[in-house]
């Protein structure tokens, strides 16, 4: 989806496989795969993508699995977590940054396969003597 140069979409954007801004957004978006936003872009909301290309601003939560480039045009201000970051002389980063770290999955238990179960005990008769 592009948003071209003099248009502006606010909401929320459930599935996106590509976002290039070229004006104004403000919006949460999950589930994408690439954002670019051109040096005229402004994006202004949540982010959780694969890729991203920052040559204009943004301005929020960004998290980025794989790559996040800031062009020497970009600037971003907010939450910035990345998988691996590239940033050219002259870009601008403001708010808290650090690495993203997929969230751990709690280790499910080993299953005990049937033939290492113990078998059950043989019960005994219990006899009450009255």
């Amino acid at each position: 989806m592009i948003v071209g140069r003099d248009i502006s979409l606010n909401g929320e954007i459930g599935s996106c496989d590509v976002l290039v801004v070229e004006g104004t957004v403000e919006a949460k978006l999950r589930d994408g795969r690439s954002i670019e936003i051109a040096e005229t872009g402004l994006f202004k909301g949540a982010v959780e993508i694969d890729e991203a290309d920052i040559g204009g601003r943004f301005e929020g939560d960004i998290i980025v699995r794989g790559r996040l480039t800031v062009r020497s045009t970009g600037k971003i201000n907010g939450s910035i977590k990345y998988g691996e970051l590239a940033v050219e002389a002259g870009a601008l980063l403001n708010g808290e940054i650090g690495k993203y770290t997929p969230a751990a999955k709690p280790a499910a238990a080993p299953p005990v396969p049937a033939e290492a179960a113990p078998a059950p005990a043989a019960l005994d008769p219990i006899v009450v003597d009255g």
